[in-house]
């Protein structure tokens, strides 16, 4: 299994405006080409202004299969345009975690 770990910081304050954008105009195409996500949340402690989502994949072709599907769908592309114009996002990181076989 391969999980694929992102967290992304904001500008102060506008962590509940860009999830909100998210949640309107992102979930259904990003859950429509990956499925449920592992985990989405907020920070609670370390880095405030944050928050991560995790997604599960079979293997490295999985993730790339279903990510090429997600961008080229013109919703998701739609998602990420009012997210630049938003500009809420200062940073984004990305980890990709192998599971561990205990």
């Amino acid at each position: 299994m391969l999980f694929d770990m992102r967290i992304y910081t904001c500008k102060p304050g506008t962590v509940p405006a860009q999830l909100e954008l998210y949640k309107k105009h992102g979930y259904a195409p990003q859950t429509r080409h990956l499925g449920a996500p592992v985990l989405y949340g907020v920070t609670e402690t370390g880095p405030i202004n944050t928050y991560v989502h995790v997604w599960a994949y079979d293997s490295a072709a999985d993730r790339e299969k279903k990510r090429a599907a997600m961008q080229a769908d013109p919703e998701w592309q739609a998602f990420l345009q009012k997210s630049k114009e938003a500009g809420h996002l200062l940073t984004q990181e990305n980890r990709l975690l192998n599971s561990v076989t205990f």
